[in-house]
């Protein structure tokens, strides 16, 4: 019996660049020696990419992740059967059928892990627009798999490693304006995120686990200064969680919080809004040239809390070099390796 899991890859939308940097990242030898990677797509669309890349490789059509080869130069892949000719999409273009497909790919991969067919689901970047045309009303993939899998309380965890600069930072609120965000920073929030943190530290293998818990005013507040959710959520929450047993410490202004996790005081960061988490995020794993062109992309993004493991890399489809051969599966091999690492460390019952 294979020890390797086996890990399902949706390629996101097909006029996107995700087929591009699957193909290129099942190119490196060294991710079949510690996986079998599945990929959840169609075929005319892995074709395309193919010939887009300049890369050659064997498409092996499969029925069931199980039978996967899992050999390198070749392909596995389970056929969604939705585009059948590459007229079908335009690479740059937002279209339904293309947001249907890549949909589906997606949706197929969760039934998969849910059916325990595959050990966990990584996924390449979809057009929320595209999806919703095709008459999918998700705001992205968290949704998706939270609807599909039943679950109601999840987190959204970023992390990059760009050799240099390691950070991990999870989320309390993401896609919601900033005015709900506020609203939304309750102690209960807080507290269930900062459990998330400590599951996903787990799940990493981490030996510490040492949680910072940002604030959400300026400096803190300056003790109710300038605003009093530290004082009436935050705080209580961080107080619930050391009762719990939980190395959680704030709240740390924003500013400094992620300096001193780049600097190993922390191992993760639980940020109160979106941009507060993806902006320090983002500073550590992208990279761009004088040009204005994106030389680097590393990024995980993982949803915790799910009953199966879900990766995923942390930047859009780039529509305006799809097709070109110029996008980096970087962030694509970042998010199989921390899916590998799930996969290995997942506590069971």
């Amino acid at each position: 019996m294979n020890s390797k899991p086996i890990i399902g890859i949706s390629i996101g939308d097909p006029a996107g660049i995700g087929p591009e940097i699957t193909i290129k990242a099942l190119g490196h030898k060294e991710i079949y020696d510690t996986s079998i990677p599945v990929v959840y797509a169609d075929k005319v669309v892995l074709e395309d990419a193919l010939k887009a890349a300049g890369i050659n490789l064997i498409l092996h059509r499969i029925k069931n992740p199980k039978k996967a080869l899992g050999k390198p130069g070749t392909i596995d892949y389970m056929d969604a059967g939705i585009i059948k000719h590459n007229s079908d999409y335009t690479y740059g273009k937002t279209e339904a059928k293309s947001g249907n497909a890549a949909f589906q790919y997606v949706l197929n991969a969760i039934n998969d892990a849910q059916g325990k067919k595959i050990d966990a689901v990584v996924t390449c970047p979809i057009s929320k627009e595209a999806i919703n045309l095709a008459g999918h009303q998700f705001a992205g993939h968290t949704e998706i798999f939270a609807h599909y899998t039943n679950t109601k309380d999840y987190g959204m965890l970023l992390s990059a490693d760009n050799g240099e600069m390691n950070l991990n930072v999870i989320h309390v609120t993401t896609h919601v304006s900033l005015r709900q965000a506020c609203d939304l920073v309750t102690k209960e929030r807080v507290l269930k995120t900062i459990r998330f943190a400590e599951e996903a530290l787990k799940l990493m293998g981490r030996e510490t686990r040492r949680i910072a818990v940002a604030a959400l005013n300026p400096h803190g507040s300056e003790n109710g200064l300038f605003g009093d959710e530290e004082n009436i959520s935050i705080i209580p929450a961080i107080e619930e969680a050391r009762a719990e047993g939980l190395d959680a410490s704030g709240p740390y202004p924003a500013d400094t919080v992620f300096i001193k996790a780049l600097g190993n005081v922390f191992d993760i960061v639980v940020a109160m809004y979106h941009d507060q988490g993806h902006i320090p995020l983002k500073l550590c794993g992208f990279t761009m040239d004088t040009q204005g062109n994106f030389t680097g992309m590393r990024g995980i993004n993982t949803t915790i809390g799910l009953p199966i493991i879900r990766t995923s890399v942390d930047h859009g489809t780039a529509f305006d070099i799809a097709g070109k051969g110029q996008a980096s599966e970087e962030s694509l091999l970042d998010a199989m390796n921390m899916a590998i690492r799930f996969a290995g460390n997942s506590i069971k019952g």
